[in-house]
């Protein structure tokens, strides 16, 4: 199978579905050529299918994204993109009272296919204000799914769905993905919401991670097997709908869980997740639950800070090896 970039694999969603139906369109900052957006996900598309279908919107999260909203309650399929995930915050009555909220307001009546693009997270110095990581807000808020692909594979089927789909999808990636690589099918595919990938099988403990954690979960396996111990590595993929059936099958199997997040640990999305583990699985447990997130501060900007906060595959090994010598 062809490997390609996470880049790559996004672009191709994107382009195949702009041809699969002419009602999905994109709109974000210097989204079309010569830019191509941020990150370049989007580089190439414009002179394809055009200004009217790929639009460059002015210095404006809260225009273009109530523009959206807009569009996709009359019908059409807006894909909107957000630089980084922390200028979603000038557009938050957008997201979280009209979009998130008018299918429940409307009695059902009325749908808004949207998707909602955007990147967060630490690793290039970005400092406070453009390396946040912020799902939970958009986890927390009833009306809106939330996906966060951590591989190419992923990033494409995923994001298929997403377009496909009538509610509104808050799509987020990390901006150190972009030059990943891994296996994508040629053929047409997509990954339905709400079903969680086993990333590596392992007996010993369960690390539940997403986006760029997954990636560090799986170093640290690594890292982990050299000393005999075995993890099992789940991806949940999306947020909400969340596969919590995976999940607790892997933790009865293994008898031990640590979550794992780029973003702070306070109120951060493995809450949820410890909270339905010890619901649904407290009696197969051997140790506690552990956390393998960042502290609650904002992203520093001088690298050795940010090095400091961020988490890696030390960290979690570090973590899951005290849990399974029973030094937690």
């Amino acid at each position: 199978m062809r490997e390609i970039s996470y880049r790559d694999a996004l672009k191709e969603a994107l382009k195949e579905e702009m041809e699969r139906d002419e009602r999905v369109f994109l709109l974000g900052e210097d989204i079309a050529d010569p830019f191509g957006s941020a990150y370049k996900v989007t580089l190439g598309l414009s002179p394809i299918f055009g200004t009217d279908r790929v639009i460059q919107t002015p210095i404006s999260e809260q225009g273009f994204t109530g523009a959206a909203v807009g569009a996709a309650i009359t019908g059409l399929r807006p894909v909107v993109e957000y630089m980084y995930i922390d200028f979603t915050t000038m557009a938050m009555d957008q997201i979280a009272n009209q979009a998130a909220k008018f299918h429940y307001m409307s009695g059902g009546q009325a749908q808004v296919p949207m998707v909602m693009r955007t990147q967060g997270g630490p690793g290039r110095s970005s400092a406070a204000q453009h390396a946040q990581s912020l799902e939970a807000w958009f986890h927390h808020l009833p009306g809106l799914l939330v996906a966060m692909p951590a591989t190419p594979h992923d990033a494409k089927g995923l994001l298929k769905t997403a377009i496909r789909l009538d509610d509104p999808v808050m799509f987020v990636e990390q901006k150190l993905l972009y030059n990943t690589t891994g296996p994508v099918p040629e053929e047409e595919y997509t990954i339905p919401f709400g079903l969680a990938d086993v990333k590596r099988e392992g007996t010993d403990c369960t690390v539940v991670a997403t986006s760029m954690a997954v990636l560090k979960a799986l170093k640290a396996a690594d890292l982990l097997a050299a000393e005999g111990i075995s993890i099992e590595v789940v991806d949940p993929r999306t947020l909400f709908p969340l596969d919590m059936e995976t999940i607790v099958e892997s933790v009865k199997k293994t008898s031990r869980l640590v979550v794992s997040h780029e973003a702070p640990e306070r109120g951060g999305f493995a809450a949820e997740v410890v909270a339905q583990v010890s619901d649904r699985a407290f009696d197969y447990l051997d140790a506690p639950i552990q956390r393998v997130c960042a502290p609650s501060v904002p992203p520093p900007f001088a690298r050795n800070m940010e090095d400091y906060v961020m988490i890696d595959e030390h960290k979690i090994a570090d973590r899951v090896r005290k849990l399974v010598q029973g030094e937690i």
